[in-house]
């Protein structure tokens, strides 16, 4: 949690709180907690409090942005009825199949224009329908959840409502006709509202247990991939990948891109703040890195970070690759087990030494994104020129030279905490501070300083890139992409 203490024309960002929420099974289900995500959220927001007035300042609003396409129910007393599942729960394993039994795969990609991915709310709701949703429920996303606590009022925020794959494209409200053939019951989906909605003022208990008086809950844009590119000062005609657990691979547009070819790659168009559409594609990410240190922890073997990616970029050979967006990735017993399955099917071996995995799993992401920016290239008709890598992902220094080389594009890394600039930034429009995004970014623009990082060409890479060009296209052909 940040908070803003400059004067005027300065930016600042002070981290005042941060913890680790991690899901845990549950009840039958790997589970959010909520109620403790939600205690933290309130300690946070009063140290921030005190920190304002211990500057001589107050806190003038909140804004909460938070992953996509999980959610939460609440009864007709606005009691949750129990904590929300998360979206790596095996319940979704099958369910793209049993939806598409009752509206095709073409149908539901022309009215949302969302990739298909087995996390999103349409097939979490689909598998939890089937055990049975109380009509009286109402369904809001994890962000709109601790808005509803902090200020009373249930609504749906737009950017993360795409992610739910039940929002007409083409008018961004709920689709009635697409909700009703999957039979969902018809009360379940809250107003949908702009980034930037003011949903007024905290709940009278909640500010006096916070101790924070004349203080507006304002809906940022609650996707966090939607804060962060809203936080990021693009460059004309370059692309974004919001680097993490997840890795958006993207760029910005006016409007939707819906066709045969864009629904044959699976891309997305998820909504951004102020009628942005963002035209993207998931990347795994992260996500396998950090599984597989996790592990090595485990094992009982020490994996710092930096000194293994110092190691990483000494090592001058490619030991191999993988296609990270295999879905075997996606939450498998053992990450480094699913690593040397994949490895063995494509003829190569699983090295032992964690930094020659790591080199692996970083120097493939690159060249994934690389591939994924060439085909937003040939679906767009527009030329990209540049690549800004934005969020956690961004401080890893090794994966952002990677990704130079491999794109053959200049890469700028940073902001890190785009997320978090991007909400402020929709909380400072919504107060009148700028008059617009692009006011907004422009002054972003002034005061950031992303590192940059050159192409650097040579021989190995280009021998890589077509050795990973033959593992991805095993991949695609047999289908393994969702």
């Amino acid at each position: 949690m940040f908070l803003t203490g400059a004067a005027p024309g300065e930016l600042v960002l002070e981290e005042v709180r941060r913890f680790h929420y991690p899901p845990a099974q549950n009840d039958g289900h790997l589970r959010w907690n909520l109620s403790s995500i939600f205690a933290e959220i309130k300690i946070g927001a009063r140290e921030a409090g005190e920190r304002a007035r211990a500057l001589g300042r107050s806190v003038r609003s909140i804004g909460v942005d938070s992953w996509g396409v999980d959610y939460g129910l609440i009864d007709a007393a606005g009691n949750l009825i129990e904590e929300p599942i998360c979206y790596r729960d095996g319940r979704t394993q099958g369910i793209i199949e049993q939806v598409l039994a009752v509206v095709s795969r073409g149908e539901i990609y022309q009215r949302t224009g969302i990739q298909f991915v087995q996390i999103n709310t349409l097939f979490q709701l689909f598998a939890q329908a089937q055990s049975g949703i109380p009509n009286s429920a109402r369904l809001l996303q994890i962000p709109d959840l601790i808005n509803f606590f902090l200020s009373g009022k249930a609504v749906t925020e737009y950017t993360n409502a795409t992610t739910t794959q039940l929002i007409r494209a083409q008018t961004g409200v709920w689709d009635r006709e697409l909700i009703a053939r999957l039979n969902f019951p018809p009360g379940l989906f809250a107003e949908i509202v702009p980034a930037g909605t003011n949903l007024g003022p905290l709940q009278s208990s909640i500010a006096a247990e916070l101790e924070l008086q004349n203080v507006d809950v304002v809906a940022p844009a609650t996707h966090d991939t939607g804060s962060a590119v809203a936080g990021t000062p693009l460059r004309d005609r370059w692309a974004y990948i919001s680097s993490g657990t997840w890795s958006l691979v993207g760029v910005e547009r006016q409007d939707i891109l819906i066709n045969e070819e864009v629904a044959r790659y699976n891309f997305t168009n998820e909504g951004g703040a102020f009628g942005t559409i963002r035209f993207l594609k998931n990347v795994m990410g992260l996500w396998i890195l950090e599984s597989c240190r996790r592990e090595w922890k485990e094992q009982g073997i020490a994996v710092d970070y930096d000194d293994l990616l110092s190691r990483v970029a000494a090592l001058e050979e490619y030991p191999g690759f993988i296609f990270p967006d295999d879905q075997r990735f996606f939450n498998p017993p053992s990450m480094l087990g699913a690593l040397a399955v994949q490895l063995d099917e494509t003829g190569q071996e699983m090295p032992a030494e964690p930094h020659r995995v790591a080199k692996i799993i970083l120097d493939s992401l690159a060249f994934r994104y690389a591939s994924v920016l060439r085909l937003i290239e040939a679906l767009t008709g527009a030329e990209i020129e540049g690549v800004q890598i934005i969020g956690g992902g961004s401080r890893n220094a090794y994966l952002n030279q990677a990704t130079a080389n491999a794109t053959g594009l200049p890469t700028a890394a940073g902001p890190t905490e785009a997320t978090v600039i991007g909400n402020l930034v929709v909380q400072a429009i919504s107060a009148g501070r700028f008059g617009s995004l692009g006011e907004a970014r422009a002054y972003l623009a002034r005061h950031l300083r992303p590192q940059q990082f050159g192409h650097r060409a040579s021989l190995a890479c280009e021998e890589a890139r077509h050795g990973y060009a033959v593992i991805e296209g095993r991949y695609l052909n047999q289908g393994v992409e969702v």
